[in-house]
């Protein structure tokens, strides 16, 4: 048995493939840091810190004529999306339904993929997470209104990137509002202007939920580093004669280790 109680959820193999299916779908356009910057694990439920490679000095050492030092690490996060699904929809997935309402599922998928991506660009103080927009060494950049000067204001970020000595390819994490401005809009000529910004970065251009602005992050790798404890999964919290309550949850680590390796665009 896992820490996700699953066996204990009155939900058959059927509602579950259904949820779970659901759960990708949905997750996968929104988790925009995972695109952009190193994943490494899963490394399970039990992994609870990275290891940061420092150590602090411990003033009061407990004998005589030694020196002793403290291992620094970077504990484990987790969060967690909670949701209810209708007993009477599950009952109707079992009989084939192809209309099973799982708009809670939807939503907790969104709240939980812009959490973790406001958590990596943006950072997360009381968790101890450092955001990429927050500790680059360079000058922000104004996106401003006019999405045609968009390419403009890409195009000096990752010229700022080049004089540091941060090679590419570059991606590019566009928040909600600059991304809709840039899908409505075709430069002189009807060139599209997604096709441009992508061009001038070289690599992945990402829709972001939970990014402002826009951030240009080196794709070299080794630069930025997400470490997954247990990937986002579903597990059951309880249920009565209505509703099953259900939650997505996942656990992780992300440090920042090359500070100058990305460039923030503020709204």
């Amino acid at each position: 048995m896992s820490h996700l109680l699953r066996e204990h959820a009155p939900i058959t193999e059927t509602g579950w493939g259904l949820i779970d299916d659901e759960a990708r779908e949905r997750l996968a356009p929104a988790l925009a840091a995972r695109k952009l910057v190193d994943f490494d694990g899963p490394h399970g439920w039990e992994h609870s810190a990275t290891n940061l490679g420092r150590t602090r000095p411990l003033t009061d050492a407990p004998g005589d004529g030694v020196v002793a030092e403290q291992r620094r690490v970077l504990a484990a996060v987790e969060l967690r999306a909670p949701f209810a699904v209708a007993r009477g929809e599950l009952r109707d997935a079992d009989r084939g339904a192809a209309d099973v309402d799982l708009a809670a599922l939807d939503a907790a998928a969104h709240r939980i993929a812009t959490a973790e991506n406001r958590s990596v660009f943006h950072g997360w103080e009381a968790a101890g997470i450092a955001g990429i927009a927050e500790t680059s060494t360079h000058d922000a950049i104004s996106l401003g209104d006019d999405c045609t000067r968009y390419p403009r204001h890409v195009a000096r970020a990752v010229e700022a990137l080049l004089c540091a000595g941060v090679g590419g390819p570059y991606g590019l994490a566009l928040g909600p509002e600059p991304y809709t401005r840039v899908l409505e809009t075709a430069e002189h000529g009807g060139y599209p202007l997604l096709e441009h910004l992508r061009k001038i970065i070289g690599g992945p251009l990402v829709w972001a939920p939970g990014v402002r602005g826009a951030v240009v992050l080196s794709q070299r790798g080794g630069d930025f580093l997400f470490e997954s404890g247990d990937d986002l999964s579903i597990g059951y919290e309880s249920h009565d004669g209505d509703a099953v309550e259900l939650y997505l949850v996942e656990s992780f680590t992300f440090r920042v280790a090359t500070d100058d390796a990305a460039v923030a665009l503020t709204p």
